[in-house]
């Protein structure tokens, strides 16, 4: 591994849909094996399917429970598709912190309880070129 980027990897590709098992049954035929457990991340009105890439990386399918959500919205905007990049950092606050200091912003002022047993938080699509991106910790 490249020694400055062992505290920062991807760890999954978040895709907006408008059925969760029908996407699932899709992303199949190219030869992908989805986990057959489903989270239900009542905060963020979402019901999420994960694929195992490697041993870093995943596929996340997010399907809204909830009109009101933001994937719905994401959907009824700009129809289904990659809705963010996720990349697993050692401590989701401490690289909040260092990147306001550069002048980044964030969606939500403080990292929140997010899918797998993980906090996070995003930053704000004009802080990275118009691409929504979560920094998560496994706690």
């Amino acid at each position: 591994m490249i020694p400055e980027l062992e505290d920062c990897h991807l760890d999954h590709i978040a895709i907006a849909v408008e059925s969760l098992e029908d996407s699932v049954e899709l992303y199949t035929h190219l030869g992908l094996h989805f986990s057959k457990e489903r989270e239900v991340v009542e905060s963020q009105k979402v019901k999420t399917a994960f694929c195992h890439i490697d041993n870093n990386s995943h596929i996340e399918l997010l399907e809204a429970t909830s009109p009101e959500s933001n994937i719905a919205k994401f959907i009824a905007k700009k129809g289904p598709g990659i809705h963010h990049l996720c990349f697993r950092v050692k401590d989701v606050l401490q690289k909040q912190n260092d990147l306001e200091a550069k002048g980044f912003k964030f969606i939500s002022q403080k990292p929140f309880e997010g899918a797998n047993n993980c906090l996070v938080n995003f930053i704000h699509p004009k802080s990275m070129n118009g691409v929504l991106v979560e920094i998560s910790q496994k706690l």
